[in-house]
């Protein structure tokens, strides 16, 4: 398998950088920085940190792309995962610099020269996407399959009641993407509650492997645990990024997916980024209420249900490994 990350690297986007990495079944072409979680430049620095800590040092370019929203003005999640993304660890900058060129450029570039062969995992906001497919008509055809971690299954977001971060920073970008014609999953908010959450007991046994890798994860996923604490009274922490990676590595871990409808309410004010997502249980549309019409097709496959343990134990074998 072939991966771009396209990501705003912080917290749980590195743990996914990781999985793609290391867990042996996917090179990674190229990382691509998105507005999103942190300020933009110390999203590059924390990709390129991740990177180093996985042993492939200058190995995996990383490119910086769209700087802010297409529309918005942009939003960030620092609260949850510190001033730097990495609560707090201030790690000093690798010798591995971003390469020349735009993300979105580079993103092109590779999906072109190989159709048919590139995955792409988007756990940041869809603004890269959306602008490769504004520049490329045939991009969207061109990639193998789009894996986006956004977005809810009609359920609570964690910004709004409505809306989930990535798709709530720039929903105009989620709506772009969702109707280009990829063949695409997502996975949502609403699966991280249940699927990606790794308890306070199962934390410490991963920082009780004590490797090089265990205790970066340990770092930069303190800052969650005091944000769980702080808000839920217990120390989990969801991991949607690193959900969403392990997902496209291992399909076997998808355990109920369904083909939906999936659209992006961009113009209401308490309801921006709110992801609409159609279910076989619902009426036609056009027998509930005629002057809907029929509804519009399938444009996605949602993940309802994933294999925890499987996921939990492919990031625990990544995390012990000693050495790359």
């Amino acid at each position: 398998m072939r991966l771009i990350i396209d990501t705003d690297t912080a917290g749980d986007d590195c743990f996914s950088m990781l999985l793609g990495m290391l867990q042996g079944k996917a090179t990674v072409e190229a990382v691509t920085i998105c507005n999103g979680n942190i300020p933009f430049p110390q999203q590059a620095e924390n990709a390129l940190k991740t990177i180093e800590i996985a042993g492939l040092a200058g190995q995996v370019p990383v490119y910086e792309g769209c700087t802010l929203p297409l529309l918005r003005r942009p939003v960030d999640a620092a609260y949850v995962f510190g001033a730097d993304g990495m609560s707090d660890a201030n790690y000093p900058k690798t010798a591995q610099r971003p390469e020349p060129g735009h993300a979105v450029d580079a993103m092109i570039d590779i999906v072109m020269r190989h159709p048919g062969e590139i995955t792409i995992v988007a756990q940041a906001p869809l603004t890269n996407i959306a602008m490769a497919v504004r520049k490329e008509p045939g991009f969207a055809k061109a990639v193998k399959h789009l894996w986006i971690m956004g977005g809810t299954d009609n359920a609570m977001g964690n910004v709004t009641p409505a809306a989930e971060f990535n798709f709530y920073v720039d929903p105009e970008a989620a709506a772009i993407v969702l109707n280009a014609g990829f063949e695409a999953s997502l996975v949502t908010w609403t699966l991280t509650l249940v699927d990606s959450e790794i308890t306070e007991k199962e934390l410490a046994e991963i920082e009780a492997l004590d490797t090089p890798l265990s205790r970066f994860f340990h770092q930069v996923n303190s800052a969650a645990v005091a944000f769980s604490l702080a808000r839920y009274g217990n120390g989990a922490t969801f991991h949607p990024d690193a959900l969403t990676c392990a997902l496209a590595l291992d399909e076997n871990l998808i355990v109920e997916s369904e083909m939906c409808r999936v659209d992006i309410e961009t113009e209401g004010r308490l309801t921006r980024g709110y992801s609409s997502v159609s279910s076989s249980r619902l009426p036609d549309q056009d027998v509930a209420d005629p002057e809907l019409g029929a509804a519009l097709p399938a444009n996605i496959r949602v993940i309802r249900k994933a294999d925890r343990q499987g996921f939990r134990d492919m990031l625990v074998a990544v995390l012990g490994k000693e050495r790359q």
